[in-house]
Protein backbone atom coordinates (compact mmCIF):
# COMPACT_ATOMS: atom_id res chain seq x y z
CA UNK A 1 0.00 0.00 0.00
CA UNK A 2 1.28 3.37 -0.93
CA UNK A 3 1.26 5.86 2.04
CA UNK A 4 0.19 9.57 0.74
CA UNK A 5 1.81 12.30 3.39
CA UNK A 6 3.40 15.34 3.01
CA UNK A 7 7.07 14.63 3.34
CA UNK A 8 7.95 14.39 7.37
CA UNK A 9 10.82 15.90 9.63
CA UNK A 10 13.19 12.75 9.85
CA UNK A 11 15.53 10.91 7.78
CA UNK A 12 16.58 7.58 8.16
CA UNK A 13 18.78 4.88 7.13
CA UNK A 14 17.53 1.11 6.32
CA UNK A 15 19.36 -2.12 7.19
CA UNK A 16 21.18 -3.62 3.94
CA UNK A 17 20.67 -4.03 0.04
CA UNK A 18 17.15 -4.93 -0.54
CA UNK A 19 14.12 -3.39 2.14
CA UNK A 20 13.12 -5.27 4.76
CA UNK A 21 9.46 -5.53 6.20
CA UNK A 22 11.02 -3.40 8.88
CA UNK A 23 12.59 -1.04 6.82
CA UNK A 24 8.92 -0.38 4.98
CA UNK A 25 7.27 -0.02 8.09
CA UNK A 26 9.66 2.82 9.52
CA UNK A 27 9.54 4.13 5.80
CA UNK A 28 6.17 4.26 5.55
CA UNK A 29 5.68 6.27 8.59
CA UNK A 30 4.45 10.09 8.01
CA UNK A 31 7.31 11.08 10.15
CA UNK A 32 9.80 10.25 7.96
CA UNK A 33 10.81 12.78 4.82
CA UNK A 34 13.88 10.98 3.84
CA UNK A 35 16.03 7.81 3.79
CA UNK A 36 20.59 8.23 3.80
CA UNK A 37 22.41 5.07 2.10
CA UNK A 38 25.27 4.17 3.35
CA UNK A 39 28.25 1.76 1.97
CA UNK A 40 26.10 -1.33 3.38
CA UNK A 41 23.26 -0.33 1.47
CA UNK A 42 25.63 -0.85 -2.29
CA UNK A 43 26.53 -3.94 -4.57
CA UNK A 44 26.40 -2.26 -8.12
CA UNK A 45 25.21 0.64 -9.74
CA UNK A 46 21.92 -1.67 -10.94
CA UNK A 47 21.39 -2.67 -7.58
CA UNK A 48 21.40 0.79 -5.80
CA UNK A 49 19.12 2.04 -8.43
CA UNK A 50 16.52 -1.21 -7.61
CA UNK A 51 16.87 -0.11 -4.37
CA UNK A 52 15.80 3.49 -4.96
CA UNK A 53 13.04 2.53 -6.84
CA UNK A 54 11.69 0.53 -4.01
CA UNK A 55 12.04 3.48 -1.35
CA UNK A 56 10.19 5.73 -4.04
CA UNK A 57 7.42 3.31 -4.54
CA UNK A 58 6.43 3.76 -0.72
CA UNK A 59 5.29 7.06 -0.68
CA UNK A 60 3.52 10.63 -2.54
CA UNK A 61 5.73 12.13 -2.67
CA UNK A 62 8.49 10.02 -2.93
CA UNK A 63 10.54 10.54 0.16
CA UNK A 64 14.01 12.18 -0.39
CA UNK A 65 17.16 9.66 -0.87
CA UNK A 66 20.55 10.97 0.11
CA UNK A 67 23.95 9.69 0.40
CA UNK A 68 27.51 11.06 1.77
CA UNK A 69 29.32 10.44 -1.62
CA UNK A 70 32.01 13.22 -1.08
CA UNK A 71 35.26 12.04 -2.70
CA UNK A 72 38.56 10.42 -1.00
CA UNK A 73 37.73 8.30 2.43
CA UNK A 74 34.24 9.48 2.32
CA UNK A 75 32.49 8.10 -0.73
CA UNK A 76 29.93 4.98 -0.04
CA UNK A 77 29.09 3.88 -3.63
CA UNK A 78 32.56 2.50 -5.34
CA UNK A 79 32.81 -0.61 -7.33
CA UNK A 80 30.50 1.29 -10.40
CA UNK A 81 31.64 4.23 -9.76
CA UNK A 82 33.76 7.23 -10.45
CA UNK A 83 36.57 7.17 -7.68
CA UNK A 84 36.41 11.00 -6.49
CA UNK A 85 39.33 12.49 -5.54
CA UNK A 86 39.39 13.53 -1.66
CA UNK A 87 38.67 17.44 -1.44
CA UNK A 88 42.12 18.74 -0.01
CA UNK A 89 43.76 17.37 -3.19
CA UNK A 90 41.61 19.99 -5.33
CA UNK A 91 42.94 22.26 -2.70
CA UNK A 92 46.54 21.54 -3.26
CA UNK A 93 45.67 21.92 -7.40
CA UNK A 94 44.53 25.36 -6.25
CA UNK A 95 48.20 26.19 -5.34
CA UNK A 96 49.31 25.28 -8.56
CA UNK A 97 46.91 26.35 -11.27
CA UNK A 98 43.84 27.62 -9.97
CA UNK A 99 42.01 27.59 -13.19
CA UNK A 100 42.47 23.84 -13.78
CA UNK A 101 41.54 23.33 -9.98
CA UNK A 102 38.08 25.08 -10.67
CA UNK A 103 37.51 22.99 -14.21
CA UNK A 104 38.36 19.84 -11.82
CA UNK A 105 36.26 20.83 -8.89
CA UNK A 106 33.25 21.58 -11.41
CA UNK A 107 34.09 18.16 -12.88
CA UNK A 108 34.00 15.57 -9.88
CA UNK A 109 30.55 17.90 -8.81
CA UNK A 110 28.89 16.86 -12.13
CA UNK A 111 30.43 13.32 -12.06
CA UNK A 112 29.39 12.75 -8.43
CA UNK A 113 25.95 14.13 -9.66
CA UNK A 114 25.42 12.13 -13.21
CA UNK A 115 26.07 9.15 -11.44
CA UNK A 116 24.13 9.53 -8.38
CA UNK A 117 20.97 10.74 -9.98
CA UNK A 118 21.03 8.37 -12.73
CA UNK A 119 20.99 5.98 -9.88
CA UNK A 120 18.04 7.00 -8.35
CA UNK A 121 19.68 9.17 -5.82
CA UNK A 122 18.20 12.59 -5.46
CA UNK A 123 21.52 14.31 -3.67
CA UNK A 124 24.84 13.59 -1.61
CA UNK A 125 25.59 15.85 1.44
CA UNK A 126 28.37 17.58 -0.44
CA UNK A 127 30.31 19.87 0.10
CA UNK A 128 32.39 20.14 2.85
CA UNK A 129 32.71 23.59 3.49
CA UNK A 130 34.89 23.25 6.31
CA UNK A 131 38.07 25.08 6.72
CA UNK A 132 41.23 23.11 7.29
CA UNK A 133 42.74 24.58 10.20
CA UNK A 134 45.09 21.62 10.76
CA UNK A 135 43.22 20.42 14.26
CA UNK A 136 40.27 18.53 13.24
CA UNK A 137 41.06 14.64 12.89
CA UNK A 138 37.69 13.72 11.34
CA UNK A 139 37.56 16.52 8.68
CA UNK A 140 41.24 16.34 7.63
CA UNK A 141 41.35 15.90 3.46
CA UNK A 142 37.76 16.76 3.35
CA UNK A 143 38.68 20.02 3.81
CA UNK A 144 39.31 22.13 0.46
CA UNK A 145 41.65 24.06 1.74
CA UNK A 146 42.85 26.12 4.39
CA UNK A 147 42.06 29.55 3.23
CA UNK A 148 38.09 30.51 3.55
CA UNK A 149 38.01 32.21 0.32
CA UNK A 150 39.88 29.30 -1.74
CA UNK A 151 37.06 27.14 -0.35
CA UNK A 152 34.54 29.29 -1.61
CA UNK A 153 35.38 29.09 -5.03
CA UNK A 154 36.40 25.55 -5.34
CA UNK A 155 32.96 24.50 -3.99
CA UNK A 156 31.06 26.95 -5.92
CA UNK A 157 33.02 25.44 -8.88
CA UNK A 158 31.94 21.62 -7.49
CA UNK A 159 28.01 23.51 -6.74
CA UNK A 160 28.34 24.43 -10.15
CA UNK A 161 29.01 20.97 -11.10
CA UNK A 162 26.30 19.16 -8.80
CA UNK A 163 23.68 21.18 -10.84
CA UNK A 164 24.78 20.43 -14.26
CA UNK A 165 24.24 16.91 -13.32
CA UNK A 166 20.96 17.50 -11.49
CA UNK A 167 21.44 18.24 -8.00
CA UNK A 168 21.77 20.18 -5.58
CA UNK A 169 24.15 21.04 -2.68
CA UNK A 170 24.25 20.73 1.02
CA UNK A 171 27.17 22.30 2.53
CA UNK A 172 27.94 21.12 5.84
CA UNK A 173 29.47 21.65 9.17
CA UNK A 174 27.70 24.87 9.77
CA UNK A 175 29.38 27.34 11.14
CA UNK A 176 32.65 24.99 10.60
CA UNK A 177 34.30 21.69 12.22
CA UNK A 178 37.87 22.18 10.99
CA UNK A 179 39.18 24.05 14.34
CA UNK A 180 37.64 21.60 16.78
CA UNK A 181 40.47 18.91 17.39
CA UNK A 182 37.27 16.22 18.17
CA UNK A 183 35.44 13.70 16.28
CA UNK A 184 31.71 14.39 16.85
CA UNK A 185 31.15 10.68 15.98
CA UNK A 186 32.56 9.67 19.39
CA UNK A 187 33.07 12.73 21.13
CA UNK A 188 31.61 16.69 22.31
CA UNK A 189 33.48 18.80 20.03
CA UNK A 190 34.41 22.11 21.21
CA UNK A 191 35.57 25.13 19.19
CA UNK A 192 37.03 27.68 22.08
CA UNK A 193 37.07 30.90 19.33
CA UNK A 194 35.24 34.07 19.74
CA UNK A 195 32.08 34.67 16.96
CA UNK A 196 34.28 37.63 15.39
CA UNK A 197 36.75 34.82 14.47
CA UNK A 198 33.99 32.29 12.90
CA UNK A 199 32.88 35.29 11.52
CA UNK A 200 35.46 36.58 9.74
CA UNK A 201 36.97 32.73 8.67
CA UNK A 202 34.26 29.99 8.34
CA UNK A 203 31.71 31.96 7.72
CA UNK A 204 32.94 33.08 4.22
CA UNK A 205 32.26 30.31 2.31
CA UNK A 206 28.32 30.56 3.18
CA UNK A 207 28.06 33.97 2.78
CA UNK A 208 29.63 33.34 -0.53
CA UNK A 209 27.60 30.40 -1.82
CA UNK A 210 24.36 31.30 0.55
CA UNK A 211 22.69 31.50 -3.06
CA UNK A 212 23.58 28.14 -4.16
CA UNK A 213 23.06 25.91 -1.30
CA UNK A 214 19.65 23.84 -1.17
CA UNK A 215 20.56 22.67 2.35
CA UNK A 216 22.90 23.43 4.89
CA UNK A 217 23.99 20.75 7.86
CA UNK A 218 25.15 22.19 11.41
CA UNK A 219 27.73 21.04 12.91
CA UNK A 220 27.88 18.73 16.55
CA UNK A 221 30.50 21.38 17.70
CA UNK A 222 29.88 23.31 20.92
CA UNK A 223 31.37 27.19 20.44
CA UNK A 224 30.92 27.95 24.71
CA UNK A 225 31.71 31.75 23.53
CA UNK A 226 29.07 31.74 21.26
CA UNK A 227 26.09 29.33 22.75
CA UNK A 228 26.25 26.56 25.20
CA UNK A 229 24.24 24.35 22.95
CA UNK A 230 25.91 22.81 19.93
CA UNK A 231 25.16 24.83 16.65
CA UNK A 232 22.65 22.26 15.48
CA UNK A 233 20.91 22.27 18.56
CA UNK A 234 21.30 26.47 18.58
CA UNK A 235 18.49 28.95 17.63
CA UNK A 236 21.23 31.56 17.67
CA UNK A 237 23.37 30.08 15.15
CA UNK A 238 20.14 28.23 12.81
CA UNK A 239 18.04 31.03 13.25
CA UNK A 240 20.46 34.38 13.92
CA UNK A 241 23.24 33.72 12.17
CA UNK A 242 22.16 31.46 9.31
CA UNK A 243 18.71 32.50 8.91
CA UNK A 244 18.79 36.00 9.47
CA UNK A 245 22.58 37.62 9.10
CA UNK A 246 23.51 35.62 6.09
CA UNK A 247 20.23 35.08 4.40
CA UNK A 248 19.88 31.01 3.75
CA UNK A 249 16.21 29.95 2.72
CA UNK A 250 16.77 26.14 2.24
CA UNK A 251 16.81 23.19 4.34
CA UNK A 252 18.25 22.90 7.42
CA UNK A 253 19.53 19.13 8.24
CA UNK A 254 20.86 18.19 11.35
CA UNK A 255 24.17 16.01 11.51
CA UNK A 256 23.09 12.39 13.13
CA UNK A 257 21.31 12.49 16.15
CA UNK A 258 23.01 8.90 17.34
CA UNK A 259 26.45 10.42 17.23
CA UNK A 260 28.04 10.99 20.64
CA UNK A 261 28.32 15.00 20.08
CA UNK A 262 24.29 15.04 20.15
CA UNK A 263 24.56 13.16 23.55
CA UNK A 264 24.29 16.80 25.20
CA UNK A 265 20.28 17.23 24.66
CA UNK A 266 19.48 13.87 26.36
CA UNK A 267 17.68 11.07 25.10
CA UNK A 268 16.54 11.06 21.24
CA UNK A 269 13.27 12.17 21.49
CA UNK A 270 14.75 15.50 23.38
CA UNK A 271 17.73 15.54 20.29
CA UNK A 272 14.77 15.50 17.88
CA UNK A 273 13.00 18.27 19.82
CA UNK A 274 16.08 20.36 20.49
CA UNK A 275 16.74 20.32 16.37
CA UNK A 276 13.58 20.96 15.60
CA UNK A 277 12.79 23.94 17.94
CA UNK A 278 16.67 24.94 17.22
CA UNK A 279 15.48 25.44 13.58
CA UNK A 280 16.42 22.18 11.78
CA UNK A 281 13.82 21.38 8.76
CA UNK A 282 14.87 17.44 8.96
CA UNK A 283 16.38 15.29 11.87
CA UNK A 284 19.09 12.30 10.71
CA UNK A 285 18.94 8.97 12.77
CA UNK A 286 21.06 7.02 11.47
CA UNK A 287 22.40 3.17 12.45
CA UNK A 288 20.25 2.92 15.49
CA UNK A 289 16.61 1.72 14.54
CA UNK A 290 15.56 1.35 18.04
CA UNK A 291 16.13 4.53 18.12
CA UNK A 292 14.13 5.57 15.54
CA UNK A 293 11.19 3.60 16.25
CA UNK A 294 11.32 5.29 19.52
CA UNK A 295 11.47 8.67 17.80
CA UNK A 296 8.52 8.06 15.86
CA UNK A 297 6.13 6.15 17.94
CA UNK A 298 6.81 9.54 20.53
CA UNK A 299 7.72 12.59 18.18
CA UNK A 300 4.78 15.19 17.33
CA UNK A 301 4.84 17.21 14.63
CA UNK A 302 2.89 18.98 11.44
CA UNK A 303 3.44 19.62 8.57
CA UNK A 304 4.21 23.20 7.22
CA UNK A 305 4.71 24.29 3.75
CA UNK A 306 7.12 26.49 3.71
CA UNK A 307 9.45 23.45 4.31
CA UNK A 308 7.60 21.13 2.01
CA UNK A 309 8.56 23.97 -0.63
CA UNK A 310 12.39 24.00 0.46
CA UNK A 311 12.30 20.44 0.83
CA UNK A 312 11.01 20.00 -3.15
CA UNK A 313 14.28 22.11 -4.32
CA UNK A 314 16.37 19.21 -3.36
CA UNK A 315 14.50 16.45 -6.14
CA UNK A 316 16.95 15.59 -8.44
CA UNK A 317 16.63 16.56 -11.72
CA UNK A 318 19.42 14.37 -13.89
CA UNK A 319 19.04 13.95 -17.60
CA UNK A 320 19.56 10.41 -17.52
CA UNK A 321 17.63 7.08 -16.37
CA UNK A 322 20.32 4.64 -15.67
CA UNK A 323 23.58 4.63 -15.31
CA UNK A 324 24.41 2.96 -18.70
CA UNK A 325 23.07 6.11 -20.41
CA UNK A 326 24.79 8.51 -18.56
CA UNK A 327 27.90 6.77 -20.11
CA UNK A 328 27.01 7.46 -23.31
CA UNK A 329 27.09 11.18 -22.83
CA UNK A 330 30.68 12.43 -24.03
CA UNK A 331 30.90 15.35 -21.67
CA UNK A 332 30.42 12.98 -18.95
CA UNK A 333 33.20 10.58 -20.38
CA UNK A 334 35.28 13.20 -20.47
CA UNK A 335 34.80 14.29 -16.86
CA UNK A 336 35.20 11.12 -15.49
CA UNK A 337 38.45 10.29 -18.11
CA UNK A 338 39.90 13.77 -16.48
CA UNK A 339 39.24 12.78 -12.96
CA UNK A 340 40.65 8.90 -13.28
CA UNK A 341 44.15 10.48 -14.86
CA UNK A 342 44.57 13.52 -12.25
CA UNK A 343 47.70 12.46 -10.67
CA UNK A 344 46.13 12.38 -7.07
CA UNK A 345 48.33 13.16 -3.99
CA UNK A 346 48.73 10.46 -1.10
CA UNK A 347 45.82 10.42 1.05
CA UNK A 348 46.20 8.23 4.65
CA UNK A 349 43.76 6.28 5.59
CA UNK A 350 41.38 7.71 8.01
CA UNK A 351 41.10 5.88 11.57
CA UNK A 352 37.41 5.12 11.31
CA UNK A 353 35.17 6.13 8.49
CA UNK A 354 32.67 9.51 9.13
CA UNK A 355 29.16 9.28 8.87
CA UNK A 356 28.59 12.39 7.48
Amino acid sequence: MIVSAPLGPVMLDVGGTRLTDDDRRRLAHPLVGGVILFQRNYASPEQIAELSSDIRALRIPELLIAVDHEGGRVQRFRAGYTPIPAMAELGVLWDADRAVARRRAEMAGFVIATELTASGVDFSFTPVLDIDHGRSRVIGTRALHRDAEAVGELAAALIAGLARGGAAAVGKHFPGHGFAAEDSHVDIPVDPRPLSEIRALDLVPYRRLVHQLAGVMPAHVIYPEVDRAPAGFSRFWLQDVLRKEIGFEGVIFSDDLSMEGAAVAGGIGARAGAALTAGCDIVLVCNRPELADELLAGLTWSANAVRQERLALLRSRGPYSSLADARADRSYRLARGELQAQALIAVPPAPRDANS
